[in-house]
């Protein structure tokens, strides 16, 4: 059993009549950056099963949504719903400070899941910007960074040949080969397609060969 209470954590108080407004708070509530959703999918579960990546997916949802709100703030001159809406902002930032707490009471937090990265690869920096001026920060260079700019160093890390290899079996060759062979298209072949038809290009064929494409053969 359960008591239900109809009223509001915070009193609203609407001054004027603005359908405009009221369409897009919609956005807040049932939009790509609302916190509900219609109709209603599996397509709107955000859930990894890792704790850190899900609390990290939930202060970026927390952040976006105090930025809608933000927006909505700036659409109305009604001091109430300001109020009203300054309010709900404030929420999402206890939220999203909430989060934050859960996540760095998590140790270690990052990287997220079991496995640790290849320690040759997990601080390097591989410069693949060309064509404009190198912008250097803590995300690219410093002491925790192994900066690579020469593009002959970023080719084949691993010391192959940086080519996609296969190996088959002599059965999956075989059958690789058929696949090859029943799917292959043919260089010389120009046929005729839908677009062409729409275009006008039907003028330029035999209508009866089109309609019955049997009786020309």
């Amino acid at each position: 059993m359960f008591s239900h209470n109809k009223r509001l954590q915070y009193t609203v108080r609407v001054s004027e009549c603005n359908p405009g407004l009221a369409n897009l708070m919609l956005e807040q509530f049932g939009g790509a950056q609302g916190e509900l959703a219609v109709p209603w999918t599996a397509a709107y579960v955000d859930n990894i099963g890792e704790p850190t990546a899900d609390l990290r997916s939930n202060i970026a949802a927390e952040a976006r949504a105090k930025i809608v709100y933000e927006r909505l703030i700036n659409l109305t001159a009604d001091p109430g719903v300001k109020e009203a809406l300054g309010f709900l902002m404030t929420r999402e930032i206890a939220h999203q400070k909430s989060f934050e707490k859960a996540l760095y009471a998590i140790e270690p937090n990052f990287p997220p899941g079991k496995l640790p990265g290849r320690p040759e690869f997990t601080s390097v920096y591989f410069n693949l910007s060309k064509g404009g001026p190198e912008v250097a920060g803590a995300w690219n260079s410093g002491e925790q960074w192994e900066h690579v700019s020469d593009p002959q160093q970023m080719v084949a890390v691993d010391g192959g040949d940086g080519l996609a290899t296969v190996e088959l079996s002599a059965e999956e060759a075989i059958t690789l080969e058929q696949l090859a062979a029943r799917t292959m298209s043919d260089p010389d072949a120009d046929p005729l397609t839908g677009a062409e038809l729409g275009a006008g290009i039907e003028d330029e064929v035999d209508e009866e060969d089109i309609l019955n494409p049997r009786s020309s053969q």
